[in-house]
């Protein structure tokens, strides 16, 4: 039953298309469970993403529903197509929440990530002591040893973008987030050495927000944008809460994701002036370290 109490943002848009095509086909939920010898739990399970559907019941189904079009079968085939490669963290699945799980999906896949950061230095490019830093504040109940766990495991995540076939990485960072002396000077500092030293446009491009700029009002807060490969033809909001998560897939909500995306990165310094504006940053940290 694992695989029935995993939705994930692939299962759940596979499940709405085949919801779709079957109601505009006219075919009930009996007929498609009669179709791949089920019943009709495991039908409405598939249509609200709670479980997975084999390629010999997709095909079944193509053909029930009349889905003829090649694009539109290559495209469900490519979303069903999940959970046949090992997982780097399944090792650790245990101590990890299902809205987790989602997100290290979503970043191993991704062929583009887009985030926007009003409080804290993405998790993808956080140094170990920054890292530290922040999680020691959030959760001050862990032991030390907890802590380098989760620490270890967040600069894990970071080998996405090592990889052969890195997803193509932008980050906007409100002004903010460059001051605030997460862990004190010393870590700040370096953590902005890091950013200054990734930063490779345009496959990783970080750009900075000033402080003057208004168009912050246009977001409530932070979110990330996953983009699959062109042919899954599938973008995932993710928005965090307090210690939960939310995943959004629906064209609204990542077309309003978008629109205030664009309207940010144009007011915000270029990628080498926000290089520069990091480096000023650093030498004041140094020569407040210094001075002390």
């Amino acid at each position: 039953m694992a695989h029935a109490s995993r939705r994930t943002a692939r299962r759940r848009r596979l499940g709405t298309i085949l919801r779709e095509a079957r109601e505009a086909a006219g075919i009930t939920a009996t007929d498609a469970a009669q179709a791949i010898h089920t019943d009709n739990t495991k039908i409405s399970r598939i249509e609200t993403g709670r479980h997975r559907v084999t390629r010999l019941e997709l095909e079944t189904l193509f053909a029930l529903y009349e889905i003829a079009d090649e694009k539109t079968r290559d495209w469900l085939i490519a979303l069903a197509a999940e959970g046949n490669q090992r997982t780097w963290w399944r090792g650790h699945s245990s101590k990890l929440r299902t809205d987790f799980k989602e997100l290290l999906a979503l970043e191993s896949e991704a062929a583009r990530i887009t985030t926007l950061q009003t409080q804290v230095v993405p998790g993808l490019l956080q140094t170990r002591g920054y890292a530290t830093s922040i999680i020691r504040r959030a959760s001050p109940h862990l032991s030390s040893e907890e802590v380098d766990f989760w620490a270890d495991f967040r600069l894990a995540r970071q080998n996405i973008l090592r990889r052969d076939n890195p997803p193509r990485y932008l980050v906007l960072l409100q002004e903010g987030v460059l001051h605030q002396q997460i862990g004190g000077p010393a870590v700040l500092a370096d953590q902005l050495r890091h950013l200054i030293a990734v930063s490779r446009p345009p496959e990783l491009t970080i750009q900075v927000v000033p402080f003057r700029q208004p168009e912050w009002t246009v977001c409530q807060g932070s979110f990330t944008l996953f983009s699959y490969p062109k042919v899954l033809d599938l973008e995932v909001v993710h928005i965090p809460y307090l210690d939960d998560s939310l995943y959004l897939e629906d064209d609204e909500a990542v077309r309003k994701s978008w629109k205030a995306i664009n309207r940010l990165r144009a007011v915000a310094l270029s990628a080498a002036q926000s290089v520069e504006l990091m480096e000023s940053l650093v030498r004041e940290l140094e020569q407040h370290q210094g001075g002390a």
